[in-house]
């Protein structure tokens, strides 16, 4: 494979875990995880960045608590190991994805220009910090998942309904003055990227196997004249379609933009086991998945990934980023605390539901899974 295959791990966790106690050991015998990283093949960590992951009495909103400072410091161990560097821009001070997208609490009362220019100012600044610390980004992500858009309500698209495959019927102005501003807001932030230095731009939509929807919204991004390097994309089996689906819309969409396609975020369970009796990955979904809920199956379910971004024509099938693999279930690391929960609007139970789709075991051991990475 050629030698720019991206080959990452979203590892925005880990401060949160080793605080906990948490520890990674390769072959019995304890290690650095971004050692670990390294010497399996990899070459690329992904992390994301909240504005101010507090609320307003100081306590932390968990989930990693990924502020600069922390996001900082996880990029210099990651670059002390020769691994590449994707800053993922949430522009939230919490997690942003299809579901939600709050503006942070400094920027509420931010609109229409004003709030354009504080995405262009932050931005900025945030890459001055990460050049001043000698983490410049290899890659940026400006904004994390923004199938419906960014800093609702000023960025918010028409709905995307996954289940029907096809955004909700709205008036064509409403429509077109909704995709002008998302189009703004994220312009903005990327005239900032493309100032700070050489760094591949990355926009970044949900549901990879969906080719209605990326279709849809890049064509509108594309209309707008929006400026763009790569095409990232969340396939996780268990949620978005087969593999085949993945393939066709890899292939359709870098031909019809004339741009890379990356994979940003995946995952796929190594047992239906669970920690925490509330883990997301089960034998069910194992079922829709198409893999067993084993460490084979996920190390199947990888190879069989890595090689349809390969194989995607001309060569522009960019890679893969593995989504928080090194998630262990210790106390205190959790989706959420609740005050996380109150500013997202969103409720759910605290813990890691995510542990039994690592590629290391409950106790930190790395699974034979991880080997993959360095076939390819």
């Amino acid at each position: 494979m050629s030698q720019h295959f991206i080959k990452g791990a979203d590892v925005s966790m880990l401060k949160e875990v080793e605080t906990q106690g948490g520890a990674f050991f390769l072959d019995g015998e304890k290690k650095e995880l971004f050692d670990i990283l390294r010497l399996k093949g990899l070459n690329t960590v992904r992390l994301r960045l909240w504005l101010n992951p507090y609320d307003e009495e100081g306590s932390p909103y968990l989930g990693g608590t990924n502020d600069l400072e922390t996001t900082i410091e996880l990029a210099k161990r990651a670059k002390e190991q020769g691994l590449q560097f994707m800053l993922n821009i949430h522009y939230s001070d919490f997690w942003a994805d299809p579901k939600k997208q709050f503006k942070p609490k400094s920027w509420q009362s931010l609109t229409g220009e004003q709030l354009e220019e504080e995405v262009f100012r932050y931005t900025r600044e945030v890459l001055a910090v990460c050049r001043a610390c000698d983490v410049q980004p290899d890659f940026v992500q400006i904004g994390n998942e923004t199938t419906n858009g960014m800093l609702w309500p000023d960025g918010r698209t028409p709905k995307y309904v996954f289940e029907e495959k096809a955004f909700e019927d709205v008036e064509a102005a409403e429509w077109e003055a909704a995709f002008d501003r998302l189009s703004r807001l994220l312009s903005a932030g990327i005239r900032a990227a493309r100032e700070a230095g050489d760094m591949k731009v990355i926009l970044h939509l949900d549901a990879g196997g969906s080719n209605v929807l990326y279709r849809t919204w890049f064509d509108e991004m594309t209309a707008r004249g929006v400026d763009y390097d790569i095409i990232g994309l969340s396939y996780y089996p268990i949620w978005h379609g087969s593999l085949e689906e993945l393939r066709f819309n890899l292939n359709d969409i870098s031909e019809r933009y004339d741009k890379e396609v990356l994979v940003v975020e995946t995952a796929y369970g190594h047992t239906s086991d669970s920690p925490s009796g509330a883990d997301i990955f089960t034998e069910e979904l194992a079922s829709k998945g198409g893999y067993p809920a084993s460490v084979e199956g996920q190390k199947q379910f990888l190879s069989d990934l890595m090689t349809t971004v390969k194989t995607v024509e001309n060569g522009k099938g960019l890679g893969i980023v593995y989504w928080e693999p090194a998630w262990l279930p210790v106390n205190g690391t959790s989706w959420a605390s609740p005050e996380g929960m109150r500013y997202g609007n969103d409720v759910a139970s605290m813990g890691n539901h995510w542990a039994n789709q690592g590629l290391f075991d409950f106790q930190g051991k790395a699974l034979d899974s991880i080997n993959v990475f360095l076939h390819y």
